[in-house]
């Protein structure tokens, strides 16, 4: 007998998301997780640099079965740290999770219609083998061993210290000392006002300028609402409310790119006052051509403003003893150099997956609704939004499992596999619509985009809730074959 019928690799977010779902929709399976780190969270436990938060509001973010239920809009790791693993007590989910396990590679047996997942103990050495009927990825999009690191010319003669936020020392202290943060993204805008208060300056260096917007850091319309209607009422209105205003700020932008640029520059010009170069804050791509920033009460702007941080706009000629030296001639003096430069993209968590001992390219693969693999037995994965908080498509991605499951359980199923047309695979991945570098960097290693549904990716929450929560389960593009009655 299998050790479980579903096993989920990894207990961040998506996994602790996934195994909730499981433990309401299919309480009849038996569940097992698999996390390498000690603790849940994922991303939120990984990462421990200064003002780190969410880049989405969290009425959004947080799971659709148990709002989030603080008027923050923008939480800091700790908070979500402790939301993710309060939803896992709360669902049972903690004691079906193996700490300190990492999955090196899983393998399919078409003879006994199983996954062996090879595992090996992070603490120890120790090799272990978990099998399981169902097997579900949840390990994100990138490695947790280390993030992007360009190669900068005369990084060596640096005497100062130089760190990547994925790999923050705990007792690193930069109160008084001349800080620069190399980037323009999410980290790197979160990390100015975090850090501008103690510093004695901080100074953001970038190759290009990102698209900036504040928001609110407190719901107040909520808080209004919240005197005279119930609370689950108040929390439901805020999450409808904030959905359709992404999803209506996405395709404003991609329906009048000009008009939305300006929209947003104008709203930077008037929070940076007349002092600061526009032009640090003037992409040369539209609008959600890659991901917004979003900045709470525009804390950036204002130690802009105050003179705490300032912004250059330009490339690296080298690095110093001291410093780095641009293009332009200038030199930047500093005490500590932050490479906030990005992530490095990892399908399955590392993970190597064979079949009948043939290692699987997942390039060579055209996803399936965006949870499974085309040629690829009992086997899903979560993979959220990137044009939209990851969650909402974790959500709906997580409940489609549960009623393949529960299909196959119901009609006594022992394997289901996606089998793709000839000739539906198209060259592009399946982030596609994001031109983020760290995007075009993984485009070896994502799987394919198809031509047509249920092969496409269509980062569309409307249309995807209709295909995953609502489109039969048996729609012709599936194979199943039925489980060997037992003598």
């Amino acid at each position: 007998m299998p050790d479980f019928d579903v096993l989920i690799i990894g207990a961040g977010l998506s996994g602790v998301g996934m195994a909730c779902h499981l433990a309401k929709d299919s309480p009849s399976l038996k569940v097992g997780l698999i996390e390498r780190r000690q603790a849940v969270g994922g991303t939120w436990d990984l990462f421990r640099y200064p003002g780190i938060r969410s880049d989405a509001d969290m009425f959004t973010f947080g799971y659709a079965f148990r709002p989030w239920n603080s008027l923050k809009t923008l939480a800091d790791g700790p908070s979500i740290r402790s939301y993710i693993e309060d939803t896992a007590r709360e669902y049972g989910v903690m004691n079906k999770i193996q700490f300190g396990l990492r999955a090196t590679k899983a393998c399919w047996s078409s003879r006994d219609k199983l996954w062996t997942v090879h595992a090996v103990c992070e603490a120890t050495g120790e090799a272990r083998l978990l099998t399981s009927k169902f097997l579900i990825s949840c390990t994100g999009y990138y490695s947790h061993d280390a993030g992007y690191q360009p190669e900068f010319p005369g990084l060596e003669r640096f005497k100062g210290t130089f760190i990547h936020p994925q790999q923050w020392p705990e007792s690193l202290s930069y109160k008084d000392k001349r800080v620069l943060i190399i980037g323009s993204g999410a980290t790197a805008v979160t990390l100015v006002p975090a850090m501008a208060d103690e510093a004695a300056h901080v100074t953001m260096l970038q190759r290009s300028p990102t698209y900036i917007m504040t928001v609110p850091s407190w719901d107040k319309l909520s808080e209004f609402l919240k005197r005279f209607l119930p609370e689950s009422w108040v929390f439901s209105m805020a999450r409808n409310r904030n959905l359709f205003l992404q999803r209506a700020i996405f395709k404003a932008s991609k329906r009048w790119p000009e008009k939305v640029r300006s929209f947003l520059l104008s709203q930077v010009r008037k929070q940076v006052g007349p002092d600061v170069d526009m032009r640090h804050f003037t992409p040369k791509y539209m609008p959600w051509d890659e991901r917004l920033c979003a900045v709470p009460d525009g804390d950036l702007f204002k130690v802009i403003r105050e003179g705490k941080a300032s912004i250059e706009t330009d490339r690296i000629e080298t690095f110093t003893e001291t410093g780095i030296q641009l293009k332009s001639g200038q030199h930047l003096e500093a005490d500590i150099i932050i490479s906030a430069t990005g992530l490095q993209l990892q399908m399955l968590g590392g993970t190597r997956i064979y079949l009948d001992e043939e290692e699987v390219t997942l390039r060579d693969r055209v996803t399936y609704k965006g949870v499974m693999g085309e040629g690829i037995p009992n086997m899903g994965w979560i993979f959220g939004y990137t044009n939209a908080p990851w969650t909402l498509k974790a959500d709906i991605s997580s409940k489609y499992l549960c009623r393949l499951l529960n299909y196959m359980t119901k009609h006594k199923l022992a394997m289901v596999v996606p089998e793709a047309p000839r000739n539906v695979k198209q060259a592009t991945s399946i982030m596609d619509n994001m031109q983020a570098g760290y995007v075009q960097r993984a485009d070896v290693i994502l799987p394919r985009q198809g031509s047509e549904g249920p092969w496409r990716v269509l980062n569309d929450y409307k249309v995807d809730k209709a295909v995953l929560l609502h489109h039969p389960v048996e729609d012709g593009a599936l194979r199943f074959e039925a489980a060997i009655p037992q003598i």
